[in-house]
C-alpha cells in the first residue's frame, strides 16, 4: 500500500483499468453493489450525488429511483463508460477531483454516496465536511469500503493492466473504522448504522471484506 500516491497516479490507473473494470471478477465490486441495494435508503425524487461514479454500475440503479443524480469521477476513462452506460435525463456526468469544492450549491442535496472511493483519499475529513456543505438538513452520507481489516492483510483495489498484461495495484490509504465515524461526528452528522459484509458463503471466521457507514446530518448542520 502506496504511502504517499499523488492524485493522477490514482486517476491515470483508474483510466487503465476502465476498459475491463466491468468484465473482471471482482467480489469487492460485487458485495458493494448488493450492500448499497439493501441498506433501503430512501431515494424517490430525491437529489442525490455519487462520488466516485466509475463506470456507472450503481449511478444506473440510482438513477432509476432518485430525482436527479451529479456523478462524479476524476478519471476520464471511467466516465467515458459511464457515459455509454447510462443514458437518462436524470442523470449529470462531471469530471471533477472531489478533494476539491464540489460543483454544487450548499444545502442542495439530500443524499450523497461514496462506493470504494475514500481508500483513495488520504484526508477523509475535507470529504465528509463537503458532503454536509452540499446536504440539506436532515440528508445522509452512505459509504462503503474495502474493510481496514482486509488492507491491513494485504486487500487492495487491482487489476491487470491490458496493455501489459501485468498486475497493478490502485494506490490507497489505510482509514480505521474510527476514523470515519469520527470524521462523520465532527462533521454534524448522527450515526444511523454501522455495517461489516462478509462475503455470502464465508464463514463467520473471515475478514469481514466490507465496511458501511450511514450517517444522517443533524438539522441545522447544512452550510
Amino acid at each position: 500500500m502506496s504511502t504517499s500516491p499523488s492524485r493522477p497516479e490514482i486517476a491515470t490507473a483508474y483510466d487503465r483499468w476502465a476498459a475491463t473494470y466491468d468484465d473482471d471478477p471482482n467480489r469487492t465490486r460485487e458485495l458493494s453493489a448488493a450492500v448499497l441495494r439493501q441498506r433501503g435508503l430512501e431515494l424517490a425524487g430525491r437529489d442525490v450525488i455519487e462520488i466516485g461514479c466509475g463506470t456507472g454500475r450503481n449511478t444506473q440503479w440510482l438513477a432509476e429511483r432518485a430525482g436527479s443524480v451529479l456523478a462524479l469521477d476524476f478519471s476520464e476513462g471511467m466516465l467515458r463508460q459511464a457515459r455509454a452506460r447510462v443514458v437518462s435525463p436524470r442523470v449529470r456526468f462531471v469530471q471533477h477531483d472531489i478533494h476539491e469544492a464540489w460543483p454544487v450549491a450548499g444545502g442542495s442535496s439530500d443524499v450523497v454516496i461514496a462506493m470504494l472511493v475514500l481508500e483513495h483519499i488520504e484526508h477523509v475529513e475535507a470529504v465528509f465536511a463537503e458532503a454536509a456543505r452540499a446536504l440539506r438538513g436532515g440528508g445522509e452520507l452512505f459509504l462503503c469500503e474495502l474493510h481496514p481489516m482486509r488492507q491491513l492483510r494485504g486487500g487492495q483495489a487491482n487489476f491487470v493492466n491490458r496493455e501489459t498484461g501485468e498486475p497493478e495495484r490502485v494506490p490507497a490509504f489505510l482509514h480505521d473504522v474510527s476514523e470515519y465515524v469520527n470524521a462523520g461526528l465532527s462533521s454534524g452528522y448522527e450515526l444511523v448504522h454501522l455495517g461489516e459484509w462478509r462475503d455470502a458463503e464465508a464463514p463467520r471466521s473471515d475478514l469481514p471484506r466490507l465496511l458501511s457507514v450511514h450517517l444522517r446530518l443533524k438539522a441545522g448542520s447544512s452550510s
